[in-house]
């Protein structure tokens, strides 16, 4: 990557000259303090380098909105504190823009030492955030950022942490919705339906059910906006070459419908292994097949009225980027058209964070939400970072 070399040099230059010229105006301030303003003023130099390789749609801008370190799942508050979720590391964050100037100055660490929280929701002035095999309840979180406490509603997902990590949402139904990955790249379960599945429950934890089957390892889910049906991210098993199958985006319409793994991908490619027991025709077909193993993750319909009006009700997604390939995909934000008419369209919306050319991505994008006034804030686990994309025409 040319272009960040060179940055990275320049900024070498600017730390030898900050460290080592005039310290005569700094006889106040320790050497620690020095060298702390310096490395963090030169990572955001860094990081805003690294905006300037991302490409986006005429009129579009994007910026740095808060660092958090590993950040994946996001849920807002009415009154905008983000709540961010890890999965490599141990910990779930608030952070806050408190004097309004568009970018996040106030981070809290809301619990630590969990086991790959990766899973935050919000609802009622609560947060609820999905370890592997439980769900934790803050209540009354705003009022208590400083000391907050939580309480176990449900602790009997299973312990497998192969596709454990979870992404929560509540639904329409006031229901909070929870995928159970399978256990494994591609194995059979039929003793254990839990397996592949996304399952939902009332606030309180009590009444769990499998909502919808065959469902791989979705991290990511919404609601059409219109018909309430829930749209789901699949990512696509591995080890069967660098085009098959593909990643899926699938749309449940009701309860006990079935999405073909492990015995059918893509809506109708057998599985090697499996798809011999069960025949593709049984399964409910993909909304979209994607990208193969572009992992996609956070899903969102663009419900606001800050872009343009061609971008208003289509479908958002983050792909984090593939690893079973010979040559990377994703890395990017796709999106797909909301239509009942013909094959949804697929197509980039901000790419850039992969150098195709050098195989090697800074960045990784895992969610995608929408705040109130209109703009879309995107996490970004490997360069632990929250973005905001706005609209200036």
């Amino acid at each position: 990557m040319r272009k960040i070399k060179v940055v990275l040099t320049v900024l070498s230059l600017v730390l030898i000259y900050a460290c080592g010229g005039n310290t005569e105006e700094k006889t106040n301030v320790s050497e620690t303090e020095i060298k702390k303003t310096v490395q963090i003023d030169s990572l955001r130099a860094v990081n805003d380098s690294l905006l300037s390789t991302l490409n986006l749609p005429e009129g579009f801008e994007i910026s740095i909105y808060a660092e958090v370190e590993n950040a994946r799942s996001m849920a807002l508050s009415e009154n905008g504190t983000l709540f961010v979720g890890n999965r490599g590391e141990d910990k779930v964050y608030a952070v806050q823009d408190t004097d309004g100037d568009g970018i996040a100055d106030k981070k809290y660490i809301l619990a630590d030492s969990l086991n790959m929280p990766n899973g935050v929701a919000f609802k009622d002035g609560d947060l609820y955030v999905a370890e592997v095999n439980r769900i934790l309840k803050f209540s009354d979180i705003e009022n208590n950022l400083e000391s907050p406490v939580y309480e176990v509603i449900f602790d009997d997902y299973p312990t497998d942490k192969h596709h454990g990590w979870k992404y929560i949402a509540f639904g329409p139904d006031g229901k909070l919705y929870v995928p159970v990955g399978a256990p494994c790249n591609i194995c059979n379960n039929p003793d254990k339906p839990i397996y592949a599945s996304i399952t939902r429950m009332n606030p309180d934890g009590t009444e769990m059910e499998v909502y919808a089957e065959g469902v791989r390892n979705s991290v990511g889910f919404t609601w059409h906006p219109e018909t309430q049906d829930l749209y789901f991210t699949d990512n696509g098993r591995d080890m069967m070459g660098d085009n098959i199958p593909p990643c899926e985006l699938n749309v449940a319409t009701e309860k006990g419908q079935h999405f073909g793994y492990p015995f059918c991908h893509g809506g109708d490619i057998p599985d090697p292994e499996f798809g011999g027991l069960r025949d593709c025709d049984e399964f409910k077909k993909p909304y979209r097949n994607l990208g193969p193993h572009v992992a996609p993750l956070g899903i969102k319909f663009y419900t606001a009225d800050l872009f343009p009006e061609k971008y208003i009700n289509q479908i958002f997604i983050a792909e984090h980027g593939s690893w079973n390939r010979s040559k990377k995909i994703g890395y990017r934000i796709q999106m797909v058209s909301n239509t009942d008419a013909g094959e949804p369209t697929y197509e980039t919306f901000i790419d850039g964070w992969l150098n195709h050319e050098e195989q090697d991505a800074w960045g990784r994008p895992v969610d995608v939400i929408l705040n109130d006034k209109g703009e879309m804030l995107i996490s970004d686990d490997l360069r632990g970072l929250i973005y905001k994309v706005t609209y200036k025409g």
